[in-house]
């Protein structure tokens, strides 16, 4: 018997031979009333059935099952205290389904697999006989979507949690702030999103989140579980802050690549207090020396970290090519130590680990090649000396923004060109960086840079089904560790999601290699 479909592949699966269970409109579901919810929204998407939830027949009391009730099928969600975290189990019998989570995130994830579990028969819809054992490698798994090249509104946000959600991540990294445009409202500095929201990549309409609508999709995303992770990328791509506040700025620092940037993929070169739609990136930087600097990043991060609940803010310290590196090392550490003195665990990319005097609480965010070069890896070995740990995101894998074909209009290539969802899926979290093994390893996050990318559905073609190789690098057991975590059964599983992505309205691309379900 063939194991059923689940992605990320879980812990432990087993498909058992019997009658497989049938999901009609008798189904009855009780327990956890969050999970109950998550679980008839999934299958009203899938099916169109509607399950009934226990005591819902009319007369019948509270608690107590009436005749009805007591002889139809049942899904039983329940919470079981003492396993790990977001863990769950999922037994599937030809009457019952049972989902045990150790904890509330634990019984969404149950939820998550059982509707990819579901499958038509004919004209029926079923569940196959199933025992999965399920719990998460890594307790950081990311999904990044760039909302300062190209915004995105409240509800495309809303829906990126919905997809990452269902594929069992668990942070949400947004890029808030870069060159193009300032978006989030800063109340102590309101000229940000008053002169520096309006602009993106090729003059596209830009835009910036309010404070409410920061608090939306933070309270949304905590109900899939989801931890929002605020970025304010710093000292370099602030390019922006230079609309509002000028005397903080440096002026742009013009080298033949920026020149080279501007030749092949259009705009005009950076000026300081003009806005900037291009693409190259670089040039900008915040005044290191300058106090006024440390009191603009008090009150900025201050309020960002006040809008947060989650424990990160992250401060970016990439491509800071426009200020020196005895500069660069100063502005990390008092950056770091400001967001350490909020209450915050900080997070920069991993060019950080050459700054001296970084918080040491401050996370790593490794954005390489699965092959480290240009002593990128050194780098981020510094943050696991400083006796914090390191976030996965190597771009040639997982950078969901990377063409996943040469001829497609969405995407670009610079990450070792284009990236096949084999090569998406064919790299291991410890096997990239000598010395940084799975103990060293906060996680793993797949970015979405947003440079061509401007509605959802540019979203869904370039993440799907890309997205669901970093859920599995994120969640599953090591990759060749069990017959599941191979490239040959991840082709065969992911494709049989098709069907269910396309009920929940997911764009996703077909690609090559991939063998894709249409029942």
């Amino acid at each position: 018997m063939s194991a059923p479909a689940v992605v990320p592949a879980p812990t432990a699966l087993s498909a058992v031979d019997g009658p497989p269970f049938r999901l009609t409109d008798e189904v009855i579901v009780s327990g956890e009333a969050d999970a109950v919810a998550a679980l008839q929204q999934l299958v009203t998407t899938r099916t169109g059935a509607e399950l009934r939830r226990f005591g819902g027949e009319s007369g019948s009391a509270p608690g107590r099952r009436s005749d009805r009730e007591a002889a139809a099928p049942s899904i039983r969600l329940t919470l079981t205290a003492g396993g790990p975290a977001e863990s769950y189990r999922l037994t599937v019998t030809e009457d019952v389904v049972a989902i045990n989570g150790a904890d509330a995130a634990g019984l969404f994830y149950g939820v998550q697999t059982l509707g990819q579990l579901i499958a038509r028969d004919g004209e029926r819809w079923v569940v196959p006989v199933t025992e999965i054992d399920d719990v998460p490698r890594f307790a950081y798994r990311g999904v990044m979507l760039d909302v300062a090249r190209h915004f995105h509104g409240v509800d495309t946000v809303k829906a990126y949690i919905d997809r990452a959600a269902s594929l069992k991540f668990n942070h949400l990294h947004l890029h808030l702030t870069d060159d193009q445009g300032w978006r989030l409202e800063i109340a102590s500095r309101r000229l940000l999103t008053e002169l520096s929201s309006d602009s993106a990549v090729g003059g596209d309409p830009g835009g910036f989140f309010t404070q409410a609508d920061y608090r939306d999709i933070v309270a949304y995303a905590a109900s899939r579980h989801m931890t929002v992770v605020p970025e304010i990328d710093m000292p370099g791509h602030t390019h922006a802050v230079s609309l509002a506040y000028p005397e903080l700025s440096e002026e742009p620092v013009i080298s033949e690549h920026i020149r080279e940037i501007a030749r092949d993929y259009g705009g005009e070169l950076p000026v300081n207090g003009v806005d900037y739609d291009g693409m190259a990136v670089g040039f900008s930087s915040l005044k290191i020396n300058d106090e006024a600097t440390y009191e603009f990043l008090a009150d900025v991060l201050g309020e960002v970290a006040a809008l947060n609940p989650g424990p990160y803010l992250h401060v970016g310290g990439d491509e800071a090519l426009g200020t020196a590196p005895e500069d660069f090392a100063v502005f990390m550490a008092r950056a770091t130590e400001i967001v350490a003195g909020l209450g915050k665990t900080p997070i920069t990319w991993h060019e950080a680990g050459a700054a001296t005097g970084l918080a040491p609480t401050t996370v790593g965010q490794y954005w390489g090649f699965v092959t480290p070069t240009d002593g990128m890896d050194e780098k981020t070995r510094t943050f696991v000396r400083n006796g914090a740990r390191v976030i996965m995101s190597p771009a040639d894998a997982i950078y969901l923004d990377m063409k996943f074909d040469a001829d497609s209009s969405l995407g670009l290539t610079w990450a070792r060109g284009v990236t096949s969802a084999q090569r998406a899926y064919e790299w291991d979290p410890a096997e990239v960086i000598d010395g940084v093994g799975e103990a060293d390893i906060l996680g793993v996050e797949a970015p979405l840079w947003t440079e061509t990318v401007r509605t959802l559905d540019d979203i869904d073609a370039l993440a799907f089904p890309r997205i669901a190789a970093a859920a599995e690098a994120a969640w599953s057991p090591a990759l060749g560790s069990t017959e599941q975590r191979s490239w040959e059964s991840f082709r065969h599983r992911v494709g049989a999601l098709g069907p269910l992505w396309s009920s929940m309205g997911i764009g996703y691309t077909p690609l090559a290699g991939i063998e894709w379900s249409t029942g």
